[in-house]
């Protein structure tokens, strides 16, 4: 079934896999830039519109993600909590994991 708009493409970014479309916003880990800035993604695993499906070894090469950097922030804040039971020892960190939030802008 072809929809328009229905290309995508799994990208590595930041030690994580993402699968992305052209208009999505997606947060990845922090990269440089400011916002409106724009930026590539190289490593492209694969790409598929429609029936048209192009798998990497392990990238593709010549194709590109381009996207726009919108803004920079940082994570909800998880807490991590270390117990050992009758030993008296608790530990309690917490941490915010810094993000750029980009929108893709074309995939080819």
């Amino acid at each position: 079934m072809n929809t328009p708009n229905s290309a995508y493409a799994i990208i590595a970014a930041g030690g994580k896999q993402h699968r992305v479309k052209v208009g999505q916003l997606c947060r990845f880990e922090s990269c440089a830039g400011e916002p409106g800035d724009s930026i590539e993604f190289d490593k492209v695993l694969l790409t598929g519109d429609g029936d048209k499906i192009q798998i990497g070894a392990p990238f593709l090469n010549k194709i590109k993600v381009v996207a726009k950097i919108v803004s920079h922030g940082r994570g909800e804040k998880i807490t991590i909590i270390k117990m050992r039971r009758r030993k008296g020892y608790r530990r309690k960190q917490g941490h915010r994991q810094n993000f750029t939030e980009v929108e893709i802008t074309s995939i080819g």
